[in-house]
């Protein structure tokens, strides 16, 4: 078994798992035009991933234990193959829906079987290694988001841009091909299966994973919304994500020194602060202060995820893999509702800014450069960033829990 190797072919596939989110961001409104569709059911297209990624998470926890790490490997890679596909030879919404569902699957996939893997291979240093695995999530959406960029540029469309993740999809396949898995960590301790089911239930893991609704989606439906609301709001909302992505890889790359120093749980507070400022300024700010915004809102999304997996994974270690999955399938199933609930926010703001003798159809079929487009893209991005603002309650709610759970919890908290 080579560690390292197996390490860094998580990370590509995780890469792959990324691009996906950028990609997609960028292609919503091009999806929308296309294929006829409201902002509404664009979030449920998108949402689709997440759906799938919950599917993934649910089953494909339990079954890492019986059925081996490997072989959910192997099957998320096949998914991402057939999702790809699937998606640029999309011809109508329901077929979109499918390649993004199936896409999903194959994304939760990997997180299923490469949680519990780094957990395994780094018993003594979960939360920072998952963080250094969960650099390449972000990273993954800057280097898709500079992808969409540069060949949107270049004239090329969103089918080319999804074809590009063939590239480090074949690499992973390649790394993890011939190579031994170990078996899980509960395996390996001995701890049974129904020790595993009954430490899921513990009250204090079940608080967790209701935070773990509200941090996904205070760090994923923004990702997934920001691309279009910002390119709407007068910026480019591809490249506005990319630097998102891009401060948030740092941050990760470097969460060994804040997590010996603040504690998973302490680094969840000072998360749930700057989140909270960084989503109620962006929808206040326009132009180049957009991207001030977009930082603070970066910093505070940066750990939720992999330190929430870290967390509850040290404080609940008989949860194992399935506690893992269930962690990460209820972050995505909430991300999937919440995209759309978002989307139908922006709809219903629309609504009430079109001014009278106006309507939604004329407005959006007036030609570029006309007074009424301008109004149009104003609308549209005051009503997204609008929507952003009032997605900042749930990291304020996060806080006063991750308060009390700091004063009433363990103490000795920290990794390093």
């Amino acid at each position: 078994m080579n560690a390292n190797r197996l390490f860094l072919a998580s990370k590509i596939a995780l890469i792959v798992t990324a691009m996906s989110f950028a990609i997609r961001g960028g292609a919503a409104g091009a999806w929308a035009a296309q294929f006829n569709l409201s902002h509404e059911q664009v979030g449920w297209v998108n949402g689709a991933a997440f759906w799938g990624f919950t599917l993934a998470m649910v089953f494909g926890g339990p079954l890492c234990d019986a059925v081996g790490l490997g072989r959910i490997v192997t099957f998320a890679f096949a998914g991402h193959i057939a999702g790809i596909l699937l998606t640029i030879f999309a011809w109508n919404y329901w077929s979109l829906y499918a390649g993004t569902l199936i896409f999903g699957i194959a994304n939760g996939s990997v997180e299923a079987a490469c949680n519990p893997l780094i957990t395994t291979l780094y018993p003594n240093d979960k939360t920072t290694k998952l963080n250094h695995f969960h650099v390449w999530f972000p990273g993954g959406i800057v280097i898709g988001g500079v992808v969409s960029f540069i060949l949107a540029k270049a004239g090329l469309g969103w089918k080319p841009q999804f074809a590009t993740m063939l590239i480090p999809l074949a690499v992973y396949g390649t790394m993890f091909l011939g190579q031994a898995f170990p078996k899980t960590e509960r395996v390996q301790r001995g701890i049974s299966t129904g020790s595993m089911w009954a430490a899921c239930f513990n009250p204090m893991f079940l608080v967790m994973v209701v935070c773990m609704l509200m941090t996904a989606t205070s760090e994923l439906v923004p990702g997934q919304w920001i691309p279009d609301i910002l390119t709407n709001a007068g910026v480019s909302g591809i490249l506005v994500l990319a630097f998102i992505n891009g401060v948030m890889a740092i941050g990760r790359s470097c969460a060994g020194t804040f997590v010996h120093k603040f504690s998973p749980i302490g680094m969840l507070i000072i998360s749930t602060v700057l989140s909270a400022a960084g989503l109620f300024a962006m929808s206040k700010a326009s132009g180049g202060m957009l991207f001030g915004a977009a930082f603070i809102f970066a910093l505070g999304v940066c750990f939720f995820w992999p330190t929430m997996l870290g967390y509850t994974n040290e404080r609940f270690p008989n949860t194992g893999a399935l506690g893992l999955s269930i962690m990460g399938g209820a972050g995505m199933l909430a991300v999937n509702f919440m995209l759309a609930v978002a989307g139908n926010n922006i709809d219903k703001g629309i609504a009430l800014r079109i001014p009278a003798g106006q309507t939604k159809d004329t407005l959006a079929s007036a030609a570029d450069g006309t007074d009424l487009h301008a109004l149009w893209m104003n609308i549209q991005g005051a009503a997204g960033l609008h929507t952003l603002g009032r997605i900042a309650v749930l990291p304020v709610v996060l806080f006063v829990v991750f308060v009390v759970i700091k004063l009433t919890g363990p103490k000795a908290q920290a990794r390093s």
